[in-house]
């Protein structure tokens, strides 16, 4: 079986495909697109216009979460909890992690203050909510990795570094979800699940996109 990971560099949802592929010690190969001009065989495979797709053999799989299931079914043992009611509710948090990053996003580009003041508070608000759902750790479900630590592990990322580049302060009422991030962000297969340059280009990104993010104060310490 064959696997091919179509990418674009800066996508989280990606990410979380990539670091599927590495906890389960898959080999893949890895091609990045320009999603602003895709080719026209990308169009072809992918009928949301969206990465990731996971080429297996000929077949085209699109859509993280159908990708990463796919990898856990076909690469055991399973990373999702045995329990179904369990299984379920990470399920459902997955979801949730995906809504997340489109938050994270939104903070990066929306120029608007109050607006971008708005987001801010719902982004840590949400960050809350995730807080209610983690036990003792180190991970979401305790000491397994499971799904949905690669699920959340982008958003964690990317909030990361928004705390560190921007003085902003997203895990202000979730300490559990700071443990949780150091943690992950410390595993190798999300520490390589992203390209050498990875901050460079984040940072390239919020540069570009010019949104009121880049008139607050930098804190490299926060």
């Amino acid at each position: 079986m064959k696997l091919q990971l179509i990418s674009f560099k800066l996508c989280p949802f990606v990410q979380r495909a990539v670091i599927m592929l590495r906890e389960k010690g898959v080999e893949f190969d890895i091609t990045y697109i320009d999603l602003k001009r895709p080719p026209d065989w990308f169009k072809a495979i992918s009928p949301f216009g969206k990465v990731p797709v996971l080429k297996v053999d000929d077949t085209a799989l699109f859509e993280s979460t159908v990708i990463m299931e796919f990898l856990d079914e076909t690469h055991p043992p399973s990373m999702h909890p045995a329990d179904p009611l369990r299984r379920a509710h990470n399920r459902a948090w997955m979801e949730f992690s995906s809504n997340l990053n489109g938050e994270l996003h939104h903070l990066m580009v929306e120029k608007d203050a109050e607006k971008w003041t708005a987001k801010l508070t719902q982004t840590r608000d949400e960050f809350a909510q995730v807080e209610n759902e983690l036990g003792d750790g180190p991970l979401f479900n305790g000491a397994a990795f499971s799904l949905i630590d690669a699920a959340f592990a982008p958003a964690l990322m990317r909030a990361r570094y928004l705390n560190q580049h921007a003085g902003l302060d997203l895990f202000a009422r979730a300490p559990k979800v700071r443990a949780w991030a150091e943690t992950l962000l410390a595993r190798d297969s999300v520490r390589h699940s992203v390209v050498p340059e990875f901050e460079e280009l984040f940072l390239e990104l919020l540069r570009v996109e010019n949104g009121h993010i880049n008139t607050l104060k930098r804190d490299p310490e926060a």
